[in-house]
């Protein structure tokens, strides 16, 4: 079909997720038709590096040999098949697999098929874990704020982000919120010109009120471990993680870290936890888990959470939830042949070396005179756009300042996506240095024409 029948339609009938419609509707959209190794292409033929790795889960490039052969063959078999009540093949070798590499204290696997699902069921299996162990007032949940967790009810309550989610606060549960270790913009209380360290221990300390506070109430403390990924490539300075640990265990409150975004390679450990040897009580996972290719999730839990849903059906302690793609047989598949060339390819330390490379490179960028801030652990970057360096004032965010760069950067064949005034580089893991170092020097040219632009 035709671009501007594919516009067209497209404009007639579709919703965008995270979309403002109005301004979609008023620009022909770029339609993706095909995709091959780190490139997109578009219905017209034109080529565009994939800079956000298609939302932050594709691993190996598009139309990958070994992860397409992979589905190809489960299909030879079998599509889908339920897991309640049954058995599956692919589900049950992921699930070995997927012990090997999470931390070792985490024993069973549930699967779902997004990160919102995946956080949804580590948030009930904290409250009932806790109501089977006979101390059911320990329902509620302590969060970061600007954590996101994910758009379903249970992580808005948790992850609640005013911008996304205040039209649903009325229908969210209570939880209670620490301040984020955000270095360049600390919370209320701490300095503009804090240290990490200083911005670290603050964030603690008010933490660890909270806790002292309602711990006897508190089921467990939600956190993205390491970068905060939503709230702009928010990097938490060095020991925190362990810390928040310390206390969850100080104060029994259980530990569950969203490695929805961090995990697979994105921060140079397989899993950001590792970065400090932590151990989560619950562990959720998605995005990269399949290279990219289906939806697929899962929620680790500790052996000692799961014997506490063990008992007769008249006992209540059954964990009733499910969805009807868990397990899907086609995602496990290909999160197995995902497995394998994380495996062959040693892509972890690579990840890591690639993103010591790239931070020379963005530091190229720190002298522009907008460029206020960058954040960067493995191939997760945030560049946060300012309208005045020295003051770290933004720019009026009615200017829409990083959609216009992104919107840019595709005439240099290269697709961005912001966070509103965070330019978000994260890509595919496999993706070499040559097409890094093009992006980089695209953004270089973007970010320098702000100097020049004209005021709205």
């Amino acid at each position: 079909m035709e671009t501007r029948q594919l516009q067209d339609l497209d404009h007639r009938h579709l919703w965008h997720p995270f979309t403002h419609m109005k301004q979609w509707m008023e620009d022909p959209p770029l339609v993706i038709v095909a995709a091959e190794g780190m490139e997109l292409i578009d219905s017209d033929g034109n080529r565009y590096l994939d800079g956000i790795s298609s939302l932050w889960c594709n691993v190996h490039g598009h139309r990958v040999k070994h992860i397409d052969q992979a589905i190809r063959d489960q299909l030879d078999r079998v599509a889908h098949s339920t897991m309640l009540g049954l058995a599956s093949e692919p589900a049950i070798l992921l699930g070995e697999r997927l012990m090997r590499i999470v931390p070792g204290n985490l024993k069973k696997v549930f699967y779902s098929d997004a990160g919102a699902t995946a956080a949804e069921i580590a948030f009930k299996l904290a409250v009932q874990y806790w109501h089977n162990v006979g101390r059911p007032e320990k329902n509620e949940f302590v969060g970061l704020a600007e954590a996101y967790h994910g758009d379903t009810t249970g992580a808005m309550s948790v992850g609640r982000t005013t911008a996304f989610h205040k039209p649903y606060f009325p229908l969210l549960f209570k939880a209670h919120f620490a301040p984020t270790p955000f270095v360049y913009r600390p919370p209320a209380g701490v300095d503009a010109d804090a240290t990490p360290d200083q911005v670290r221990d603050f964030c603690l300390s008010e933490l660890e009120r909270i806790l002292r506070e309602h711990g006897g109430r508190l089921a467990a403390i939600a956190v993205e471990p390491v970068v905060q990924g939503a709230a702009g490539m928010i990097v938490q300075p060095e020991g925190y993680l362990r810390q928040v640990r310390r206390l969850a265990t100080r104060y029994e409150v259980l530990l569950i870290c969203d490695e929805v975004a961090t995990g697979f390679g994105r921060t140079g450990r397989m899993f950001a936890v590792e970065h400090e040897q932590v151990q989560p009580d619950l562990m959720c996972v998605a995005k990269g888990i399949t290279g990219g290719y289906l939806p697929l999730a899962a929620t680790f839990a500790t052996q000692k959470i799961f014997d506490a849903f063990l008992g007769q059906p008249t006992e209540g302690r059954t964990f009733y939830h499910g969805h009807t793609y868990t397990g899907n047989p086609l995602a496990c598949a290909a999160a197995l042949a995902n497995l394998d060339l994380f495996e062959e390819q040693n892509l972890v330390h690579q990840v890591e070396q690639k993103g010591v490379e790239l931070g020379g490179l963005l530091q190229t960028l720190q002298p522009l005179k907008h460029v206020g801030d960058i954040r960067r652990k493995g191939l997760m970057v945030g560049i946060e756009l300012v309208e005045d360096k020295a003051s770290r004032k933004p720019f009026d965010p009615r200017r829409r300042t990083g959609a216009e760069v992104c919107r840019r950067m595709r005439s240099h064949g290269i697709i961005l996506r912001p966070l509103a005034d965070t330019l978000v580089l994260m890509p595919p893991l496999a993706m070499g240095m040559d097409h890094l170092r093009r992006i980089v020097d695209a953004l270089r040219v973007e970010i320098h024409r702000l100097e020049s632009s004209a005021q709205p």
